[in-house]
């Protein structure tokens, strides 16, 4: 499978650079993978396309102030570093930016206030760092939210780059398919008797990054800590043995399903595609750790009936794990039309249902 088959092209205006206003009127356009028929709404409209018992599966991680200003402790040379994943209370994996960075360089930040030093290198200029003493207090002073590559200059409002029910701290980005909601659409929502479950999965930079190999077997995914209690999997699996939908909310919601269900079926390291359980349904368990799944065609979808979602990039693993969900040509089908449609792109455009 080639990298080249998931590439579209995309002119640069059609990637939004600002959230809709409210929230909930952004566009939805809504694809039926059965008959292949399209049809276009607005957000709020999600309402009439949801059914009573349906379970939303949403990611409440929140971004932190990721990006440090930081000067070399023996030159004074300016340094940018991007926090993407915490190791221990002291030790992060981060992007560093600037020149000639390598392991044991000392870094300064607030003027000589907090030291870290590099201890080992990783690819793409990554690093692991560590600090002379926990950051968390100071990262909303020192910090600020990190925008994707494609967002051009600064928010006025931080909190538009969060969702409305973010909650754990952790992500160097946001869970962008649930930028849509507002908390009087979610309580709607409940009000139709659709049931809301969270799962934690704190996303990092290789989110935004286009896949650079060929084949798409040779990419090696990145891993990212997810999490889901057993309150969200007992929701979770009610509708799944009651035959409910459970409607992803984002790809990293879909990307904890799948991975709780894995860890559900101990087996499936000799390759079952099935739970050995009493009522033959794939279910999930709770989980906390770390999921390096690779969703693409192919795939053996095991819990997500449906799933929102947001525009992906070309060439990128989000938009192989859409076209594995739904059909490679049925989506970048869906995306010409959402071209013609003048759709807005990416993390503050316009979203999918794809049920």
């Amino acid at each position: 499978m080639k990298v080249s088959d998931f590439d579209y092209d995309l002119p640069p205006e059609f990637i939004a650079q600002s959230p809709a206003r409210p929230r909930d009127s952004s566009r939805l356009l809504h694809l039926n993978r059965a008959t292949g028929r399209i049809d276009h709404y607005r957000f709020n409209d999600i309402v009439r396309l949801v059914k009573p018992n349906d379970v939303l599966v949403m990611n409440n991680t929140r971004v932190i102030p990721a990006r440090l200003a930081a000067r070399k402790a023996a030159t004074g040379g300016v340094v940018e570093i991007l926090l993407l994943r915490r190791l221990t209370e002291t030790r992060w994996n981060a992007l560093i930016r600037g020149r000639n960075i390598r392991e044991g360089l000392c870094l300064e930040l607030d003027k000589g206030a907090i030291f870290c030093k590099c201890i080992q290198g990783l690819r793409r200029g990554q690093h692991v760092i560590e600090f002379d003493r926990s950051i968390d207090e100071r990262l909303q002073d020192l910090g600020e939210i990190p925008l994707p590559p494609y967002i051009r200059g600064a928010l006025d409002e931080s909190g538009k780059y969060q969702t409305v029910y973010s909650a754990v701290d952790g992500s160097a980005a946001a869970p962008t398919a649930g930028l849509h909601f507002t908390s009087e659409l979610m309580a709607n929502l409940q009000s139709f008797g659709v049931k809301l479950a969270y799962c934690t999965l704190h996303i990092g930079l290789d989110t935004f990054q286009p896949v650079t190999v060929d084949d798409v077997s040779d990419h090696v995914i990145h891993s990212e800590f997810a999490s889901l209690d057993a309150e969200a999997a007992g929701i979770i699996n009610g509708a799944i043995e009651s035959g409910h939908r459970v409607i992803a909310v984002g790809t990293t919601s879909a990307r904890t399903l799948e991975s709780a269900a894995r860890l559900r079926n101990r087996d499936d390291n000799i390759g079952q595609d099935h739970n050995p359980l009493d009522s033959g349904k794939n279910l999930v368990a709770p989980m906390s750790g770390n999921t390096d799944l690779f969703i693409v065609p192919g795939f053996n979808w095991r819990i997500v009936d449906a799933m929102i979602t947001n525009f992906h990039l070309p060439r990128s693993t989000l938009l192989m794990m859409l076209s594995a969900f739904a059909g490679r040509e049925a989506i970048l089908d869906a995306y010409e039309i959402a071209k013609e449609e003048a759709y807005r792109f990416y993390s503050f455009g316009d979203a999918m249902f794809v049920t």
